[in-house]
């Protein structure tokens, strides 16, 4: 796939995270290129985890982590192992059965009971609008937590922003568990058909 983080900004992006001890502040406010898709590697991935994880230990002393899923259980249980804290998920989408997307998202799970009186961090892999978080807030609530903060990976520019995150970037991000997808009749990986058409546009 073309328009991927250049070589020069993935290295600057794991040279800043690596350089700090304790981040306090996202690791570089905003990632631009004029074309493409922002690709992102396993390893650049789990840097970012390790970068929120810290910016949240910085400022928060979480008592349970709960992942939005499908995706936002990726991020939530690294940083959730890496805190130490328990690790609960709650399931969101927009997907719609067959290939339908809904405008918007719909909560399909009630947040663990388990959360009543404790401090919370709701996490998802990224942020645009805020509507899932939003969502995601409203449900955790509606259990009384002590307290309950978001963070995502990263934000779109611009966007909603939760309480913590890594990376700020524009265009199209492509997770690494999001790249490829196994095919059902010849049983190997193909690209993603959500992303077919972005290498058209670099």
């Amino acid at each position: 796939m073309g328009g991927l983080f250049s070589t020069s900004i993935r290295y600057a992006i794991l040279s800043a995270i690596r350089g700090c001890a304790i981040v306090d502040e996202p690791i570089l406010p905003e990632i631009r290129e004029e074309e493409g898709a922002f690709e992102l590697s396993w390893e650049l991935f789990g840097e970012l985890c390790r970068a929120l994880a810290l910016r949240v230990a910085r400022d928060y002393d979480p008592e349970a982590v709960v992942g939005i899923a499908a995706a936002g259980v990726i991020p939530g249980a690294v940083i959730a192992a890496m805190l130490g804290k328990e690790f609960y998920a709650i399931k969101i989408t927009r997907r719609e059965e067959g290939a339908g997307r809904r405008s918007r998202p719909e909560i399909l799970s009630a947040a663990p009971p388990q959360l009543a009186g404790r401090r919370v961090l709701l996490v998802d892999e990224i942020c645009e609008t805020g509507d899932t978080l939003r969502l995601a807030l409203a449900a955790v609530r509606d259990v009384d937590p002590a307290e309950v903060r978001t963070a995502t990976s990263l934000v779109h520019v611009g966007g909603y922003e939760p309480d913590y995150y890594a990376l700020a970037a524009e265009g199209t991000v492509v997770f690494p568990w999001d790249r490829e997808v196994v095919d059902e009749e010849s049983g190997r990986l193909v690209v993603n058909p959500e992303y077919e058409g972005l290498d058209d546009q670099c």
